[in-house]
């Protein structure tokens, strides 16, 4: 085949252009990843502060040194531990909710971008019905 025929596949810089213009025209959220960033991040910062508990847990019994002293330790661990579990729980749910947030965002993109396909109407051409009123004249 000759090079001057089109393969039918995108070349790389094709691809690259359509991406970043995707992205700068806000046709491509990229909030997922961004998303996923932070919520490891937190989790990081949550595991850091389980372990200053732990730690706080194991020095309060070898300062106290007595039963009382490691029966409190004993409950700061337990406390502690249920306290880390209540913080990733609730971590993971403010994460998820807000990937469900700007999925429902982008799968409405989606179908008002599949309702005008069906109309036959292009996006922001004479026709469009996008804000309630009728364009056309």
């Amino acid at each position: 085949m000759p090079a001057s025929q089109p393969t039918g596949k995108p070349t790389v810089n094709a691809r690259v252009r359509a991406f970043v213009w995707d992205v700068l025209t806000f046709d491509k959220l990229m909030i997922g990843p961004v998303i996923h960033l932070i919520y490891w991040a937190g989790l990081a910062l949550i595991v850091l502060i389980g372990f200053s508990m732990i730690g706080a847990a194991v020095g309060l019994g070898i300062r106290g040194g007595s039963i009382a002293g490691i029966a409190l330790a004993f409950i700061t661990l337990i406390a502690g531990l249920i306290v880390l579990v209540a913080l990733v729980l609730l971590w993971r749910g403010l994460s998820e909710f807000y990937l469900v947030v700007f999925s429902i965002a982008e799968d409405l993109r989606a179908l008002r971008l599949a309702i005008k396909d069906d109309r036959g109407l292009a996006p922001g051409g004479a026709g469009d019905r996008s804000l309630g009123r009728n364009i056309e004249q």
